[in-house]
């Protein structure tokens, strides 16, 4: 062999052996890709060359593994999955106590809150339709008869303006019916002293003014005997046997249980939004009684509503003008 035919040959099978490791390098990869990727995907991005990222492309590992986990993101926080995946996070949800706030209330336990419909000035409202339920010993009233208003203040909240309350009532000649909370007349002794010296009717409205749907029996009987012991020591007499339920709120058996213990509660049939500040001041309790006047009337103001006491006057004179009298509830008689 020559020498130009020697080199020739080495020439050829140098070439050869360049072209088997370019092949190797397009397929030996694939079988190692998938650890190689999989670090990459955490630490760099970045392929070191553009030969693996294309075969990286059709791997069958990297897409399965990010697509059934996206929503719990196990490999941003190993640590959280086990929890957001565990069984017991949707029994949790649909606790067993849930149907037991659904269970009907027996019908004696049933809450109400007292209205009446407005008519036309000069007729009797419409009342609500459980009062034709009461039985004989569920003792209550709400309106009188004939050319009668009963004004009863409730005074549960701020005593303001006692001097000018008690001074209207008295140069109009009017008995008002007062229910008075313990805890008020505890803390202001006078304030029930003076009412009582000037011949107003003193009821029982409890002793803290807590809604009495959400008291058991004991605490009901303690809430009236309280203020009875409070009237008592402060008067040196007994309360009166009637009642107003704090808010106005009620169920039969409370009804009954109040009755059993000698009251007879007393609801009404004209009423305003008088804990909240008036816009057209003392204008607005004077329309809003005169406008609902009717025979039997048993009127519901607030002490706490400063517009009340400023109307006071006003408004006793213009009842006595179109010819009504006042009265005290006991007049009022539960229906048989």
């Amino acid at each position: 062999m020559t020498n130009h035919t020697h080199k020739a040959a080495l020439l050829i099978l140098l070439s050869v052996t360049l072209v088997g490791c370019a092949d190797i390098s397009l397929t030996a990869p694939v079988g190692n890709e998938s650890a190689s990727t999989a670090n990459s995907a955490t630490s760099s991005p970045i392929s070191p060359t553009p030969i693996p990222t294309k075969a990286a492309a059709p791997t069958p590992t990297a897409t399965p593994k990010a697509t059934p986990h996206t929503t719990t993101v196990p490999s941003a926080t190993p640590g959280a999955s086990p929890a957001i995946q565990t069984p017991t996070a949707t029994p949790k949800v649909a606790v067993s106590t849930e149907p037991s706030k659904t269970k009907p209330l027996p019908t004696d336990r049933t809450p109400y809150s007292w209205y009446y419909m407005k008519k036309k000035t000069g007729q009797v409202p419409d009342f609500p339709h459980e009062t034709k339920s009461f039985s004989s010993d569920q003792k209550a009233v709400w309106v009188g008869t004939g050319k009668k208003v009963y004004l009863t203040i409730d005074a549960g909240g701020p005593l303001i303006e006692v001097d000018l309350m008690l001074k209207s009532l008295k140069e109009n000649n009017v008995k008002a019916n007062f229910f008075i909370t313990g805890n008020n007349i505890k803390k202001n002794p006078d304030y029930l002293k003076r009412i009582v010296a000037d011949g107003h009717y003193v009821a029982n409205h409890t002793m803290t003014h807590t809604d009495f749907n959400e008291l058991t029996d004991d605490q009901i009987r303690k809430e009236i005997k309280d203020f009875e012991v409070v009237y008592k020591q402060i008067t040196g007499k007994e309360v009166g046997n009637y009642f107003r339920f704090p808010y106005g709120h009620y169920n039969p058996h409370n009804l009954s249980l109040v009755s059993d213990m000698g009251y007879t509660s007393v609801f009404w049939s004209t009423a305003m939004r008088d804990w909240e500040p008036r816009a057209n001041g003392a204008e607005d309790p004077y329309n809003d009684i005169m406008n609902n006047l009717h025979d039997g009337n048993v009127i519901l103001m607030h002490q706490g509503s400063i517009e009340n006491m400023q109307a006071l006057d006003r408004i006793c004179k213009e009842i006595k003008k179109r010819g009504y009298e006042f009265g005290l509830v006991t007049e009022l008689q539960p229906k048989k």
